[in-house]
């Protein structure tokens, strides 16, 4: 018990970001969840918290450990609730936002099957790639890609997503292929945001990446239009694999620089710390996670 204890106070002061919102929260004293973080961090035998008088931070170690103890309570909430709820039926209204374009290829046919399998749940999906405030705006539930920066949320990792420079076989004759990232100067490439640059790892050294800024003569805020442009022997594009690997498949595009691709980010279900999620929302998460999860389901998308 009290190893849970100390697990949830993690999860808590983590949360917020200070001991004393965690301890309104849980109605203990901030003395207390300090001795709970201290007690944790002992027995695990490394510092998860660097608190100071202004602030807390996570650790690299505490922001690995978070995700698993979110993931981990999420996970027994939805055990409590198999058993306590028995056959009753999940039921209401689900509100779910999504990137635009992964939303409409992977979001939208799956709540679809969802909605099928679960006919007293409604569902309104809003798509857009700007970051949604899901308190203020009553969302569920939304679905991020990438590094999650927002210390507030509670994420469930739904499945991994990787990156890759791709081209039309035919600006490949025309242009040449690049060896290495520095190769891109010389070539047409089509970005999404060039202030923010495409990554790279480098396979001397593990875990170790660099950011190149890149340029060409087309730039568009849709990656949908960028993926086309690739497809239609633009430039090279910098794409994630659930959008192109039915190409790469066809030989509709061809992949370059895979020796120098960025370790995998994450796709995530998001919601509020202090919401209790209901039924349809878990069953949601879990039908994506399933999903997700499977590298068949990409291969087949």
């Amino acid at each position: 018990m009290s190893n849970f204890k100390e697990i949830t106070a993690f999860v808590s002061v983590a949360s917020r970001g200070s001991l004393s919102a965690a301890a309104r929260a849980e109605g203990v004293t901030p003395a207390m969840m300090g001795r709970r973080i201290d007690a944790l961090e002992e027995r695990l035998g490394v510092k998860l918290l660097l608190r100071t008088t202004r602030k807390l931070s996570l650790t690299f170690e505490g922001s690995a450990f978070l995700e698993d103890c979110q993931r981990i309570l999420n996970d027994l909430a939805n055990a409590e609730a198999s058993v306590s709820l028995g056959g009753v039926k999940a039921s209401g209204h689900i509100k779910v936002s999504a990137p635009a374009g992964f939303g409409r290829r992977h979001v939208a046919p799956l709540l679809r099957d969802f909605l099928a399998a679960n006919p007293e749940v409604s569902c309104s999906l809003d798509l857009s790639d700007r970051l949604v405030d899901l308190v203020n705006e009553s969302v569920d539930c939304a679905i991020r890609i990438g590094e999650l920066s927002d210390s507030s949320l509670v994420s469930v990792r739904l499945g991994d997503n990787r990156r890759v420079v791709v081209a039309s076989p035919a600006y490949l004759a025309r242009s040449g292929t690049p060896a290495h990232p520095d190769d891109l100067a010389r070539h047409d490439c089509l970005s999404l945001d060039p202030q923010r640059g495409w990554v790279f790892s480098d396979p001397d050294t593990p875990g170790q990446t660099r950011t190149i800024k890149v340029s060409g003569r087309f730039e568009c805020n849709d990656g949908t239009v960028l993926h086309d442009w690739a497809v239609g022997g633009i430039g090279l594009a910098w794409r994630s694999m659930w959008e192109v690997e039915q190409d790469l498949a066809s030989g509709a595009l061809v992949s370059v620089l895979d020796r120098y691709a960025a370790p995998p980010t994450g796709i995530y279900a998001v919601f509020p710390q202090n919401r209790r999620l209901p039924l349809r929302v878990r069953l949601l998460i879990d039908y994506l996670r399933g999903l997700f999860g499977r590298p068949d389901y990409w291969r087949g998308a």
